[in-house]
């Protein structure tokens, strides 16, 4: 089972869950607002996939939960097996896979949090953590802003959580200047795992 703290917002009370299980999914609903909208659509609107995810090795799935309703979720995990970031190998690399939270609730302070949270896993200082976000999959309608001003809110976001912009040529990156790429040092990495996301980030596989 996850662990259950209480959030004090603006908008009231909340429960957050760190490392939530299969059972503490179990049984919630999605909030309504996540779902399909003119030109965006949410990354998860079942429970059913964050249960799948949940029972993967190192996740950390976090939620925010109103009234037994998701209102906010994020989930790091490992790369994906097909991903140019799995070729340095396990326990490299994780990436920030989702953040999102409701429109009515995203200026709470919930992303903080979530992005917080979701830092609590155990081997965050010994790992590079990225995270990838596309134009294609962010809320620009809802948010009444351009690529590049959600790009930058982003970023922001999770500067002082110790990310910073980074530079690559993977292609599906590349396809928008608006685009993010963001990469987090953890404090035991050593030189060798950096000079190797360096070179992966370009398309050079380590020996």
């Amino acid at each position: 089972m996850g662990e259950w703290n209480i959030l004090e917002t603006p908008e009231g009370k909340l429960s957050v869950v760190t490392f939530a299980s299969f059972e503490d999914i179990n049984g919630l609903r999605f909030d309504r607002q996540f779902g399909e909208h003119t030109g965006f659509r949410s990354l998860y609107t079942r429970g059913e996939s964050l249960m799948m995810r949940s029972c993967e090795e190192e996740v950390n799935v976090v939620l925010a939960v109103r009234d037994n309703t998701i209102v906010g979720f994020g989930l790091l995990a490992c790369p994906d097996p097909d991903q140019r970031w799995a070729g340095l190998g396990p326990r490299k690399l994780m990436e920030v896979k989702a953040i999102e939270v409701v429109r009515g609730l995203r200026k709470s302070g919930l992303g903080k949090v979530l992005v917080r949270s979701m830092l609590t896993h155990p081997a965050v200082e010994e790992r590079i953590i990225y995270l990838v976000g596309y134009t294609w999959v962010w809320d620009l309608a809802g948010a009444g802003i351009t690529g590049a001003q959600y790009h930058r809110m982003m970023a922001r976001l999770f500067e002082p959580f110790g990310f910073t912009e980074c530079q690559t040529n993977e292609p599906n990156i590349c396809l928008d200047p608006d685009n993010l790429f963001m990469c987090r040092t953890g404090k035991n990495v050593n030189d060798r795992l950096k000079d190797d996301f360096k070179w992966l980030s370009f398309g050079v596989y380590p020996p």
